[in-house]
This record gives structure tokens, C-alpha cells and sequence, in this order.
């Protein structure tokens, strides 16, 4: 009869521990959440300061920029050929 309360009590001692864990764990943030929550308002506040950077104006000058883009990928082609040659 003895063994049998002390397994009783011994059981309820455990199942009283695995609740308060269990309720501890549930009531408790987690240690990082608050600092994330932190840091993302203040990342949202940062983004809300900044002025989105202007649209760079579209010109006539699309056909010079297009033809120096052609000349640099052509001397690079260039380069690349005369580099392998030399070696």
C-alpha cells in the first residue's frame, strides 16, 4: 500500500512539473522576439526616412550610351582574344 502512494505522489509530483513547464514555456516570449520586434520597427522607420532614389531621365542620349556599351564589350572581346594569344 505504501509503494503504491509513494508511486501515486511520485507521479503526480512529475505530472505537476511537466505542466508548469509546459505553462511557464507558453507565458514566456522567447529571449529573441523582443529584439527582433525591436530591430524590424526600426528598420521600417529607416526605410520610411529614406527618399526612394529618382528614375535616371531617359534622353536622347540612349544611342550614345548603347554604342559605348557595344565599343567596351567589343574591346573586352578583344582584350580576351589578344590575352589568350600572348600566352
Amino acid at each position: 500500500m505504501r509503494r503504491g502512494l509513494a508511486w501515486l505522489t511520485g507521479g503526480l509530483g512529475v505530472a505537476g512539473l511537466v505542466l508548469y513547464r509546459k505553462l511557464r514555456r507558453a507565458r514566456a516570449p522567447e529571449p529573441g522576439v523582443e529584439l527582433a520586434e525591436e530591430l524590424r520597427q526600426k528598420l521600417d522607420e529607416a526605410r520610411a526616412r529614406e527618399e526612394p532614389e529618382p528614375a535616371p531621365a531617359l534622353t536622347d542620349d540612349l544611342e550614345t550610351r548603347r554604342r559605348e556599351v557595344h565599343e567596351r564589350g567589343r574591346a573586352a572581346v578583344e582584350e580576351m582574344r589578344s590575352g589568350g594569344e600572348e600566352s
